[in-house]
């Protein structure tokens, strides 16, 4: 542990009375053994004389790093700021007053450091050694915006407004942080929940300020908290480059759409499974089930990080860090009895190469099973803003795993009524991104386009296929 380093982030605005005496009590903070720290200080344009004293201060330390904001812009920038500089291996989010004890740094980090969680809020409502006694108006209201929050994310914390929020560095970084005042705590905590981080709660002493004695979050912020509880239960704007994740997120939200393709996939499986790009694990999780062995293969960060958290305790599913893109590293050969791939091929420059790879990773007699694009004529904006290189026609993919050493024994063209929606979509209205409303009415009207796709002459938007692997 003597490499890992803290990061704390701190903002601060016209705290001239009791900066040097908080960042005093940061500094001399007990930290668990090994673990070094850094102050990234960020300066929300303070006007007070806080300004001088933080440079005098960061001047005769080495580990503060300060920054300030040429204008006034609220907590939230001020933490985007400092999240952009830190360099540590975790991120801890200190206000520049006294309100929280810093000598409760380690308790707030074990689990991060004991690999357990991946975020960890400290409660000032749990059992804390020591909390100053309130204005009684003032916990209500931060009760029941943390049970508002509670309501929308489908997790239970009893303090979402906590400052005391600690993250594993490389996750927090790949948020984007869109609240510029103190919308940053309900916020952070929906997207935390959307990305299915692994949250831990401590108990913490809180000891508040009075409005006079400096407090600045006000009535209104509480009001504009629950606008933004429901803006970021309504968008799903979880990672910092959304390239293909945004869409991949939304469509993880159509379940009717997923049981759909399950039922088609899971009876075309056998004992050993290998799913290549298996991105949040959405498919694997249905999948896998009675399965001797499942191998759920990814090389994202943020999607291997997801499947871990998922099949933690899961026995029968290994997590495998290997790129689809990249066959010569497949280290099977002759190992499964069917290899998956749903919605990967068409994002491959060489997916001929994937397929042989595939190929060669099973038994005899196995199968390959795919979910793949059909109309190369559909090609356009949504497919390239999901990172889609191509889209496919039957009788090139027939081809292409023929070339590998497969014969289709199963094509099933489905969502034909899908082409229309797309087309106008991706080719006359240049969209990049599907609607989360149309991807609702869709998911709500599957069982209609199933019954539609029998009856329905023209190819699908999709097509499910399995082909064998030819004796050699």
């Amino acid at each position: 542990m003597s490499s890992l380093l803290l990061s704390i982030l701190i903002p601060v605005f016209n705290e001239r009375a009791i900066v040097e005496k908080s960042l005093r009590a940061v500094l001399a903070a007990p930290l668990p053994e090994g673990l070094g720290r850094e102050l990234i200080i960020v300066d929300d344009f303070s006007t007070d004389g806080t300004s001088g004293i933080l440079q005098r201060i960061a001047a005769a330390e080495p580990s503060i790093r300060l920054f300030r904001h040429p204008v006034n812009k609220g907590k939230g920038a001020a933490v985007r700021t400092a999240i952009g500089h830190a360099g540590g291996d975790f991120c801890l989010i200190q206000d520049a007053d006294l309100e929280y004890d810093a000598n409760e740094y380690p308790l707030l980090l074990k689990p991060l450091l004991e690999g357990r969680a991946d975020a960890v809020f400290g409660s000032r409502y749990l059992a804390g050694e020591s909390r100053r006694v309130l204005p009684f108006w003032h916990t209500m209201i931060n009760q029941f915006l943390t049970l508002a929050s509670n309501i929308f994310t489908n997790i239970h914390v009893t303090d979402m407004e906590t400052c005391y929020k600690v993250f594993r560095s490389d996750l927090l970084k790949s948020i984007p942080i869109r609240s510029d005042r103190f919308g940053f705590e309900p916020e952070i905590t929906m997207k935390c929940a959307k990305r299915k981080l692994r949250i831990y709660e401590v108990p913490i002493s809180y000891h508040g300020r009075t409005y006079e004695e400096g407090k600045k979050i006000g009535w209104w912020d509480g009001v504009k908290a629950l606008f933004v509880i429901l803006h970021f239960w309504i968008i799903d704007d979880l990672y910092v480059e959304p390239y293909g994740k945004g869409t991949l997120v939304n469509l993880t939200r159509t379940p009717a759409y997923i049981s759909w393709l399950v039922k088609m996939i899971r009876p075309l499986l056998g004992d050993d499974v290998l799913e290549l790009g298996a991105s949040t694990g959405v498919f694997s999780g249905r999948l896998m089930g009675k399965r001797h062995r499942y191998v759920a293969a990814e090389s994202d960060p943020f999607y291997l990080h997801a499947l871990e958290n998922r099949f933690l305790r899961t026995p029968n599913v290994e997590v495998a860090p290997v790129a689809a893109a990249e066959p010569a590293s497949f280290p099977w050969r002759a190992e499964f009895d069917s290899v998956v791939m749903l919605n990967v091929l068409e994002g491959l420059e060489r997916p001929d190469e994937t397929l042989r790879a595939a190929a060669a990773a099973l038994r005899p007699g196995g199968r390959v099973i795919l979910l793949s694009p059909l109309g190369p004529g559909l090609y356009g904006s949504v497919d390239k803003s999901m990172g889609q290189l191509r889209r496919f026609s039957r009788s090139g993919l027939e081809k292409m795993l023929s070339d590998a050493g497969l014969e289709a024994d199963s094509f099933r063209s489905i969502n034909k009524f899908g082409r229309i929606p797309w087309f106008i979509n991706s080719r006359i209205l240049g969209s990049r991104s599907l609607s989360k409303l149309s991807l609702k009415i869709f998911d709500k009207t599957v069982w209609l386009w199933r019954l539609l796709d029998a009856v329905t002459p023209w190819p699908g938007l999709s097509a499910v296929v399995s082909a064998r692997k030819r004796d050699q």
